[in-house]
Order: C-alpha cells, then structure tokens, then sequence
C-alpha cells in the first residue's frame, strides 16, 4: 500500500488509544465475570493465543483483563481494537499488508523483516517507514523488527547489517515518536530456526550491543522470556542489569512453550516481581499457546494472575 494512501486511510480513524476507554471492560459477551487484577504490568496476548476473528479476540480479551493485542498488523483491525478499549502495543510489519488471525502472514522477499541480512531493494525498509507513520497516527508506540538467520554470514556481518539498516531508520522513528524493539529468536527450539542455520539473535548479548551502540530511546530490545531461557538464563540479572534497553517482553513456558505455570522450569511471578519493582511501564504479553487438553481463557487466566505482581 502506498504511503499516502495507507495514511489517509488511517487518518479517518482517529488516534489509536493506550489506556482502556471507560466501561468497556464489562463488554465480556459469553465469558465470565472476573476480579480486577492490580495491574501493576500492562499484559498483552499474541495471535498465538487469539480467537478466529479480531472482534472475538477483543472480546475474549475484555472479559480476561487483557490491556493490549501484539501484532494486529492489519489497519482495517484497528479500529475494532479501539472500540473495545484495547491498545496495539506492538506492530509487525507483514508482507501483503497485514493478517490479525492465527498463523503467520506470507513471507516476503530476502530480507523482509530480517535486518541482519541485507533488504533485497529496499523492499523492508520502505514498508517499515510507511508502518512507522501509520503506528505514530494511531498511538502505536512500538514496532518489532526480527534479525533473521545466520546461515553464511555469521555474527558478526549480521550485527554489521543490523546496525547500518537501524542507522537508516532510527532517525525518522525518533522524529514520530515510535520506537523499534528487536526480538531475541532462539536456535534449535521450538520457535527459532534450526543449528545451522542458526537465529541471529539468538544470545541476548548480540542484541544488547546493537542498541548501546545506537543509543537511541526508539531502538530497544523485545526481550522474550521463552527464547531468553533456552539460550542463555540468567534471566532477572539481565533484566535488572538493562531495563533501559528493554521496550517490550514476551512470555512462555519452558520448554513446550506452553503456559508459565508450575508445569514449566521459570518462576513467572518472581521475574514479574522484579520487572515492576523496576518500574517498567511497557507491556509484557503472553506468546504462548495452551498444553493439549488445556482451556484458553482459564489458562490464560490463570497465567495473567501469576504475572499480576
């Protein structure tokens, strides 16, 4: 979609909200009435745990107590969020203009939303300035971006890569005040590509060099718990350590990447503890799907509360 034209098709949307709009939490439809939570951390879902269709979501979402949806990446969505109180606390800019439903979007040409390897025409980076300014217009704050795989080129080239596609796009996230956040992938695992070829950002390390080397509040890290924990541990250290380069978190269970109860190896309501003594005020969201036999919104529930420090 041309820049233009996405935009004027935002522009008739008005601003997209952050905070909840009043009453709309007691939309809960066919689910059950629930106590407030505290509310301490904003929590969010991910299309791995949405309905069939966007006005479902927001609906199960409502009823949960959830505050946001990562990745409705599809404009013609936004508005149906907005109109259940929800934020889109994190943009992906999919190939072919955006789905908001589970599964994944279609892939894009090399490079698409794999800023270690270099963007085949520029194709990637003139869909994430056009992103950058429809997130500005509808009070999306944040975008992620991805590494891609090491295949060939290896760490060191693909920080270089990462780093030169940032230098190119940070300036005009500054200039409309959304901020770009790198996702940790893992290698090996359930969710990460397979050794070789490898993720690129695999160790939190790699990532972390990059942002400090920027130095920019627009470009952060999207630290997931789950591929956090595979491969490299030391979780709340990291955290505590560089809480100023963390802009968004992602949960899972370890290992299964099922729920982040007793059922998994990460003590959640510890690290959820840590993360808003810190003062956090960023969103953590749930990128996790349900074990088999499990209920989804009592499991999401129930894992909503172990965060709700």
């Amino acid at each position: 979609m041309k820049r233009r034209v996405l935009l004027a098709s935002m522009a008739a949307l008005g601003g997209m909200v952050i905070a909840p709009q009043a009453g709309a939490r007691a939309e809960a439809g066919r689910y059950p009435r629930l106590p407030p939570l505290k509310g301490r951390l904003k929590q969010g879902l991910t299309p791995h745990l949405f309905e069939g269709t966007i006005e479902e979501t927001c609906r199960m979402a409502v009823a949960l107590g959830i505050r946001g949806l990562d990745f409705v990446s599809n404009p013609a969505d936004w508005p149906v969020v907005k109109k259940h109180g929800l934020a889109v606390p994190v943009l992906r800019v999919d190939f072919g203009g955006g789905i908001s439903t589970p599964g994944r979007a279609p892939d894009g040409p090399p490079g698409w939303n794999a800023i270690a390897v270099p963007d085949t025409g520029g194709a990637f980076a003139a869909a994430l300035r056009d992103r950058i300014d429809a997130a500005a217009e509808n009070g999306i704050p944040n975008i992620i971006v991805t590494c891609g795989t090491r295949a060939a080129l290896g760490y060191d080239e693909g920080k270089r890569n990462a780093i030169r596609f940032l230098e190119q796009i940070r300036t005009h996230a500054q200039s409309r005040g959304v901020t770009l956040v790198l996702e940790n992938i893992n290698s090996g695992f359930p969710g990460g590509p397979p050794e070789p070829p490898g993720s690129m950002f695999d160790h939190l390390a790699w990532g972390l060099d990059i942002v400090r080397q920027l130095d920019s509040p627009h470009v952060k890290l999207l630290m997931d718990l789950y591929h956090a924990q595979l491969m490299d541990g030391n979780i709340v250290h990291f955290i505590r350590k560089n809480i100023r380069w963390i802009g968004h978190f992602h949960t899972g269970g370890v290992p299964g990447r099922h729920e982040i109860d007793e059922t998994q190896e990460l003590n959640y309501r510890f690290i959820a503890e840590a993360i808003a003594e810190l003062g956090y005020g960023g969103f953590i969201s749930h990128e996790w799907t349900p074990a088999p036999g499990q209920d989804k919104f009592r499991s999401i529930r129930k894992c909503m509360e172990i965060i709700d420090a």
